[in-house]
C-alpha cells in the first residue's frame, strides 16, 4: 500500500521562472529516456496513470512537480540520451535541468533510474555529480531487474554499489513490473522527505 494516496500533479516547467515556490523539500526522479522513470514513480507512489508512461523514450520534455502533502514534492525531470529531439530541444532541457540544480534549495536528493541491463553510463555519472552539488543526496535503482537472471542482478548491483559506495550514494535493484525493491525505494523517499539521512 502506499503512503501516497493523495499525490496529485502540480505544474510542468518549461523554464526556471514556472518553477513551483521554492519551498520545503523535494526529490527528483532523473534517468535515461528508455530507463523506465515514469513506471517508477507511478510504482512509488502507487498510482498507476500519475506520471505519463510513453513508449517514445523522450516524452518527458519538461520538468513535472507532484504534491505528496504540503511543501513536499516528487519531480520528473526531463529523460537523457536516446531521445529523438532536434538539438535546440535536447539543448533547452540540458540549460533547464543545470538551472534547476544550480538553483533549487528545495531540492533534497535524486533517484536516479537506471536499465540494469545497461548500468551505469557517462550521462548517468554526470547526473550524480551535478545531483550532489549543494550536498544532496543520491540513490540508484535499477530498474527492470526481473529482465536479468539472479547471478546476473547481483553482479550488476555489486559493481554499482562498489562504485558509488566512496560518494555516499545507494543502489538496489528494482521493477514496477515485478514489485521488486518498491517499499525499499519508498523508504528512502520517506527518509528524505522527513528530514532524514
Amino acid at each position: 500500500m502506499s503512503n501516497y494516496a493523495n499525490v496529485k500533479f502540480l505544474t510542468s516547467a518549461a523554464r526556471v521562472g514556472q518553477l513551483v515556490a521554492d519551498t520545503g523539500r523535494e526529490v527528483a526522479f532523473a534517468g535515461r529516456s528508455n530507463a523506465g522513470k515514469s513506471t517508477a514513480i507511478n510504482a512509488v507512489t502507487g498510482r498507476s496513470g500519475l506520471a505519463r508512461v510513453s513508449r517514445t523514450p523522450g516524452r518527458t520534455q519538461l520538468i513535472n512537480f507532484f504534491e505528496l502533502a504540503p511543501d513536499r514534492r516528487l519531480v520528473d525531470l526531463p529523460g537523457y540520451g536516446f531521445a529523438k529531439v532536434p538539438d535546440v530541444v535536447r539543448d533547452r532541457w540540458h540549460e533547464l535541468m543545470r538551472e534547476y540544480f544550480a538553483r533549487r534549495e528545495s531540492l533534497i536528493g535524486l533517484l536516479l533510474i537506471v536499465d540494469a541491463r545497461r548500468g551505469l553510463g557517462d550521462l548517468d555519472r554526470a547526473m550524480l555529480e551535478w545531483a550532489q552539488g549543494g550536498d544532496r543526496r543520491a540513490h540508484v535503482l535499477l530498474s527492470k531487474a526481473d529482465k536479468l537472471g539472479r547471478q546476473e542482478a547481483i553482479r550488476v548491483l555489486r559493481a554499482t554499489q562498489a562504485e558509488c559506495a566512496g560518494a555516499g550514494i545507494g543502489a538496489q535493484l528494482f521493477s514496477a513490473h515485478a514489485r521488486q525493491g518498491v517499499d525499499e525505494a519508498r523508504e528512502v523517499l520517506s527518509q528524505w522527505l522527513e528530514g532524514g539521512v
